[in-house]
């Protein structure tokens, strides 16, 4: 297994099912959704492999291949997992399958549709894979691109002003992300865009790094939904469709805060405690602002992308706290988070395909109408609301933990949010789930056997975690001896 390329199988999963797409005629739907099926549990095995076999007692980073790509510029390829990233390469494989799953009453241009999703997911391994700076950012931008045809052509509710305002914004982020780690190449030396080597390097002075950090933390914390450049994640959410909502919330906008983790704060660290304060600021902004404005939407997909605003608020402050606790609460949060919004969208885009409405106020008593439907919704909102027993319990209790410590008025304002969390959550609830029958939607037919199984995926991961979160703390943990 030590000279198996584990990584690189991973990245060819999605990499061969765009290939095995573009080459079935467009006729063969079917085809072509299983061919995205097989990379998508390939993945998930892969994934499973990659963990069981990652050692936690050396930790660091492990499973490392290295091939000279362009070695006249010093960019090479060079991939290799640490705990951390044992953790987020099982998120993405896990939202990948259960996305084609969801999507598979798909009718509308599969081929291209699936082409460019298993694109996504490509660029997002090699994100959680590289440690070249300069393959990061390209795996980075094949992630990020695709995400305009996906909700320009496949999406409702504006979805040409949606997808422009996203990509828009998403390039201003790449605009400064891109200067930013020109300046650590070439202040490292300008010989390697190695990300080990420029961390260990000590060529960055505590000016250099002052300067340079908030290009790099904005750069990437727009991805990551930071307040106040969240704007185009709710717009996003609600235009794209189920499996790239999942996708986007569920992994894509983790990219940005791994993105803050991998390089800005462990290549500049006098940069991050500087800046820290001022970030933890606007990370406690995005917490209570994001679940604030959730209380006062109406349509079921706007509530969930701002309570992802204020959940990717809690993964900041955690980072920013620059604390083991809190990086591992905001690594949990990143895991849970994604798992969670994936199971949230595809409860969501189930019950939009047969009613083709997402205001709240146009339903009621959900439950007995599509009780299997309506209980995965259930358990996400749970989830959100941090109840004890799901993943996202023990995230943010790290995280608020570290946060009172370091910050304490930020940490009490951050717990304060839970409660409009709570509140949007029951509102929902009690509106469109538990509120009076509206009969206009006793037609709805609940998920058969198959239509569940990408809900009941999610479900039993929310749960596995939940009750035994260790599984995953002493992966991040490990991680500690990489950097």
């Amino acid at each position: 297994m030590s000279d198996f390329p584990i990584l690189t199988a991973t990245l060819l999963c999605p990499a061969i099912a765009v290939f095995l797409t573009l080459l079935i005629p467009g006729r063969h739907e079917k085809a072509i959704k299983s061919v995205n099926a097989l990379a998508g549990l390939a993945a998930v095995v892969l994934a499973m492999i990659a963990w069981a076999a990652y050692d936690r007692a050396v930790g660091g980073f492990q499973m490392m291949e290295d091939v000279a790509w362009l070695p006249a510029l010093g960019i090479r390829y060079t991939v290799a997992i640490d705990g951390v990233t044992v953790v987020l390469n099982m998120l993405n494989a896990i939202v990948f399958f259960t996305g084609v799953l969801s999507m598979w009453k798909l009718e509308k241009r599969v081929k291209e549709y699936f082409a460019f999703m298993s694109t996504l997911v490509f660029g997002v391994f090699g994100v959680f894979f590289s440690l070249d700076a300069f393959a990061f950012f390209f795996f980075y931008e094949v992630a990020v691109l695709p995400m305009y045809p996906l909700i320009a052509v496949w999406g409702s509710t504006r979805k040409e002003y949606s997808a422009m305002k996203l990509t828009l914004f998403l390039m201003a982020g790449s605009a400064l992300l891109f200067p930013g780690l020109i300046a650590l190449f070439v202040a490292s030396g300008g010989e390697t865009w190695n990300i080990l080597e420029m961390a260990r390097s000590g060529a960055f002075s505590r000016d250099f790094q002052i300067f340079v950090y908030p290009f790099l933390y904005v750069g990437f914390g727009v991805l990551a939904g930071m307040f106040p450049f969240h704007g185009w994640s709710p717009t996003g959410h609600v235009a794209a469709p189920t499996a790239v909502s999942m996708l986007h919330a569920g992994v894509l906008m983790k990219l940005g805060a791994f993105g803050i983790l991998r390089i800005a704060i462990e290549c500049l660290p006098e940069g991050a405690a500087y800046w820290a304060p001022t970030f933890a600021v606007l990370a406690t902004c995005g917490i209570v602002y994001g679940a604030f404005v959730a209380m006062r939407q109406t349509d079921f997909k706007y509530v969930i992308g701002f309570s992802s605003v204020s959940h990717m608020g809690i993964v900041l402050l955690g980072l920013n706290t620059l604390t083991v606790a809190g990086t591992d609460g905001a690594v949990f949060q990143m895991f849970a988070h994604g798992i969670m919004t994936a199971l949230f969208f595809s409860a969501v885009g189930f019950l939009y395909d047969q009613t083709h409405d997402r205001d709240i106020r146009n339903f009621g008593g959900l439950v007995s109408q599509a009780p299997v439907a309506v209980s995965m919704f259930i358990v996400a909102g749970l989830c959100g609301m941090g109840v004890p027993g799901f993943a996202s319990f023990w995230a943010e209790l790290l995280v608020f933990v570290a946060a009172v410590r370091e910050y304490p008025l930020l940490g009490i304002l951050a717990i304060a949010g839970l409660v409009f969390t709570a509140a949007y959550m029951l509102r929902v609830l009690g509106t469109a789930i538990y509120g009076p029958v509206n009969p206009k939607w006793n037609h709805l037919k609940d998920v058969d056997a198959w239509s569940v199984t990408p809900r009941a995926i999610l479900v039993a991961v929310l749960v596995l975690f939940g009750f035994f979160p260790n599984l995953i703390l002493d992966m991040i943990r490990s991680a500690a001896g990489g950097m």
